[in-house]
């Protein structure tokens, strides 16, 4: 019993963990996010973010146009869709010129229209944690724009701090998952105590 509800609480944990693809990408190099719609009929634009910035938004494209006021100013000018069209559900994020800062997890979501009376609707397609490294040769930290500097480590790196959370989320799962399996044992062995009946006067 106690494995199975383990597995009931990690499961969702486990597969969103699995459905995170890692790209590394050098400094100062062109990199290429993956994503594809199942289905590109319907597809009424892409929103490519980062829940750790402000604004979140480093692409956002609606109906066939970009929307520049929402989109993080770090990455003006330096990202653009594989195929603004969207043909064949092609929503992959081009980015340029990569810095240290850009390492984090990005979200790709797509905007489809709804019938007649349906609004559009947004839909989460892939999550890709890109990992910024020094190039071959190189050691030390990078400031947000890729120059050199002295020692440390890499600014926004995030690649371990996500593994940490995930493992924290686990941990805390299992342990709920353990208390509520022994909660459920306690009640089950109060259920089935009865107390010895009283011996009737004959």
């Amino acid at each position: 019993m106690l494995p199975f509800l383990i597995l009931l609480f990690l499961n969702p944990l486990i597969s969103a963990a699995q459905d995170i693809k890692t790209i590394t990408a050098r400094l100062g190099e062109k990199v290429t996010l993956p994503c594809r719609a199942p289905n590109s009929n319907n597809l009424a634009g892409v929103e490519w973010s980062r829940q750790d910035l402000e604004p979140e938004y480093v692409l956002l494209l609606r109906d066939g146009h970009i929307v520049p006021e929402d989109q993080q100013p770090s990455f003006k000018d330096r990202v653009e869709l594989q195929d603004q069209q969207m043909r064949n559900g092609d929503v992959s994020l081009i980015l340029e010129k990569v810095k240290a800062a850009d390492n984090g997890t990005y979200e790709c979501r797509i905007l489809t229209h709804g019938g007649e009376r349906r609004k559009r609707a947004v839909k989460t397609i892939s999550s890709i944690n890109l990992s910024v490294v020094d190039p071959p040769g190189q050691t030390g930290g990078h400031t947000e724009d890729g120059e050199k500097e002295a020692g440390g480590e890499k600014s926004g790196s995030v690649g371990p701090a996500v593994g940490l959370s995930v493992f924290a989320v686990l941990l805390v799962s299992a342990v709920i998952g353990f208390l509520i399996y022994r909660k459920h044992k306690q009640q089950q062995s109060q259920d089935s105590y009865q107390p010895p009946s009283e011996q009737q006067p004959v």
